[in-house]
């Protein structure tokens, strides 16, 4: 983004957006459930400027259990409840319970990913909910639904990934399916579950009601198969794990240099094809009936990877890539996030932010996208200690008196900063 560009995200040494203020300024979200999926699906909001309410239990999110961590906090922890109003509030006690209530009265969504029946059983499903609050907008995150025969079953994003068929396209031929070494579904899952959630927002300011978002976590990541439906529908054909390939479309491998590096190329369409093959001195490939066009080179993979292999074996990484790059050719090595902090266009687009931290000063977190032009996404905060938010949230939201939360806190009922001990509870 060049000088006299009307925006860039809120980033130290870039300009200031058009609005300080989100997308979702004035929103105010409840945030129940745990883990990642519900999590990932508020922070996207958060980011976007909603007032994100997370309650935790006295011994916190078991998502500060995962990840790296630094100085004995997770640095997963610190980038999924950035943003957030962290409260502490037990919904094992009734009257935990009864607060929550009180709290989703107030609000415009509710973000769960309980099994399907805990909310109902604590009287806080979304029919209870909405009786005080008929604009409500609940988003339900499960591993199989609210509905059908799987709706019961405990579901996390790597056994519903399995139920989904995407598990089995994970991964190389010759072995058992691969898993991604990031939480694939319950990101695929969160995102859509915000989806739905802006989209029910919209539909609010014409009817005036909310509604209830279903998002599973098998379904969201079955629609990522939406090109294998139709293939097995009409012709019997179970897609197959692949490798570093995409079937039937070619070039579009890993290819080894002389330097033992890996170079990922993508020639796909017959223009970008044709340069490649000036590129490689072997104009003549694009005359060959096996490779003319997109679907020929598709039908015959093996072939012109081969062909491909052993000029790119000539050569090393870099010498492949900037010679690809100058003529327009989709290529390049595999970056690790060692090579992203180091990498010019992270560094312009902003895409690090050096973010302010309770207990670690700063830490660095990955900025929110996508990048809006008048109301971008920031990062005020990073996520804090269990219970940092919970007095000054119940006073403002609930009109509590100091005296009122005092009594719930030496109940147990609710804490402070940092998780509630057996001795407070006493004292």
């Amino acid at each position: 983004m060049g000088e006299g560009h009307p925006y860039k995200r809120h980033h130290p040494g870039l300009m200031t957006a058009t609005s300080d203020k989100g997308p979702l300024s004035g929103c105010k979200v409840l945030e129940l459930g745990s883990t990642i999926s519900g999590p990932f699906c508020a922070r996207l909001l958060a980011d976007f400027g909603a007032d994100v309410i997370k309650i935790e239990p006295p011994e916190g999110d078991t998502l500060r259990s995962l990840g790296q961590r630094y100085k004995g906090k997770s640095l997963y922890a610190a980038t999924l409840l950035r943003n957030k109003s962290l409260a502490s509030i037990d919904l094992r006690q009734t009257q935990g319970r009864d607060i929550v209530r009180k709290l989703a009265a107030k609000c415009d969504i509710v973000v769960e990913n309980f099994k399907p029946g805990t909310l109902e059983k604590w009287g806080l499903g979304y029919e209870d909910l909405r009786a005080s609050n008929a604009g409500l907008i609940m988003v339900r995150i499960s591993g199989f639904g609210q509905t059908g025969p799987y709706s019961s079953r405990a579901g996390y994003g790597v056994i519903s990934e399995a139920v989904s068929g995407l598990r089995h396209l994970i991964g190389d031929p010759d072995r058992p399916p691969a898993r991604v070494a990031v939480a694939l579904t319950d990101y695929i899952t969160g995102l859509y579950a915000a989806f739905g959630a802006v989209m029910a927002l919209h539909a609010r300011r014409v009817t005036g009601v909310g509604q209830c978002i279903d998002a599973a976590l098998n379904e969201c990541a079955f629609s990522f198969l939406e090109s294998h439906v139709p293939a097995y529908e009409k012709l019997g054909v179970v897609a197959k794990r692949a490798g570093s390939r995409l079937p039937n479309s070619a070039p579009n491998n890993l290819y080894p240099a002389k330097d033992g590096q890996q170079i990922h190329i993508t020639a796909i369409a017959d223009a970008v094809f044709r340069r490649m093959a000036s590129v490689m001195s072997q104009p003549e490939l694009v005359v060959d009936a096996r490779f003319a066009t997109a679907v020929a080179r598709g039908a015959n993979m093996d072939a012109l990877d081969s062909i491909i292999e052993q000029w790119t074996l000539t050569l090393d990484a870099a010498e492949i890539e900037k010679k690809l790059l100058a003529a327009s050719v989709p290529s390049t090595r595999v970056f690790t996030m060692a090579d992203i902090f180091k990498d010019p266009h992270y560094a312009a687009r902003g895409m690090l932010v050096a973010t302010p931290d309770d207990e670690l000063d700063s830490v660095t977190l990955a900025a929110p996208v996508p990048l809006l032009s008048g109301t971008p996404g920031r990062i005020r905060r990073s996520g804090g200690r269990i219970g940092r938010d919970t007095e000054r949230i119940l006073k403002d939201v609930l009109a509590m008196t100091h005296e009122e939360y005092g009594t719930l806190e030496r109940a147990g009922i609710v804490s402070g900063v940092g998780p509630i001990t057996a001795k407070k509870r006493k004292t």
